[in-house]
């Protein structure tokens, strides 16, 4: 079994992994020794913070180990296949985490791997984001369905394409804002249309962020480019209005909480009165990797 996709798992799946996520970080010793003698491998070729050291801290405290491989450390930077790269690794360790770049390198590392894989993001989906982040709306509100996800930025990225192939499963209510001219991923909102229906949730995508938080129970935005890419002043002034200020929260429920999967572009997506604000729960959704990445290592391999 691989962990590519949260449309390939069904709700039960999903909420059981939530469940013992919450578990695990009530008790994080109830686990310990489960990986005894176990290895992953993380293949990552973007950089990563949390993605990485929740991975690792994940493995030493479930009693196993992770070994870190860059492609200035491997031979994919040297034009090793990846095929080749999922068969070797298979025959030293028991499951690979890869943050890679195009989703169909994930899928052909799990291919020709014998052992589970992981997707630590792709530029399709990020599975193990979102699950940490409807762990901790439950967290908050002690449940999904019927919560209102409001996120603001780019409506075709994947981490609104994670949340289409899961918030719907659970019953809540996802909307996204973005520039004018931008609409959600086809595939992705298809399939989580088809889940929307059978759950009776909704997805809606609009351009104006006041309706898009004015109802909102969870205000969610991400960078609206890569760290290291300077967007021109155009582009940059096309998502200006869907800054997450004090102004734009204070349109939103006062329960409302704020959500950010990180790194934060201050001053950009979010402001610091936000970011630092009673209503921000992001280093609440940093921490929750771990606790998720736990629940879903220990169902790949426990």
């Amino acid at each position: 079994m691989h962990f590519l996709s949260l449309s390939e798992f069904s709700h039960k799946e999903l909420n059981d992994l939530v469940n013992h996520a919450l578990e695990l970080k009530k008790d994080p010793l109830s686990a310990f020794g489960a990986l005894q003698g176990k290895t992953l491998a993380l293949l990552f070729l973007k950089h990563s913070t949390r993605t990485r050291v929740s991975f690792e801290v994940a493995a030493n405290q479930l009693g196993g180990s992770a070994i870190y491989m860059s492609p200035d450390t491997s031979q994919l930077g040297r034009g090793e296949t990846i095929a080749d790269t999922a068969g070797t690794l298979s025959r030293y360790v028991d499951g690979i985490v890869a943050r890679v770049f195009e989703h169909e390198q994930i899928e052909e590392l799990a291919k020709h791997a014998t052992v589970p894989v992981i997707n630590g993001l792709t530029n399709f989906n990020h599975p193990c984001q979102i699950m940490a982040d409807l762990m901790t709306v439950k967290e908050r509100f002690g449940r999904l369905d019927g919560v209102r996800i409001a996120f603001l930025g780019a409506a075709d990225n994947n981490i609104v394409n994670s949340f289409l192939h899961a918030a719907p499963q659970f019953g809540a209510h996802l909307t996204v804002c973005s520039p004018k001219g931008q609409s959600l991923n086809p595939t992705a909102r298809a399939t989580g249309q088809r889940f929307a229906e059978a759950s009776g949730s909704s997805i809606r995508l609009t351009h104006d962020a006041v309706d898009a938080v004015k109802d909102a129970d969870v205000v969610y935005t991400d960078v609206w480019f890569s760290m290291h890419e300077q967007p021109s002043d155009e582009g940059k002034a096309a998502y200006m209005p869907y800054q997450v200020n004090g102004a734009l929260m204070a349109q939103a429920p006062s329960h409302a909480i704020f959500m950010h999967c990180m790194p934060v572009h201050r001053g950009w997506e979010a402001t610091d009165e936000v970011a630092d604000s009673s209503q921000s729960v992001i280093f609440d959704e940093a921490e929750n990797r771990l606790h998720i990445q736990k629940a879903i290592i220990l169902k790949l391999l426990g």
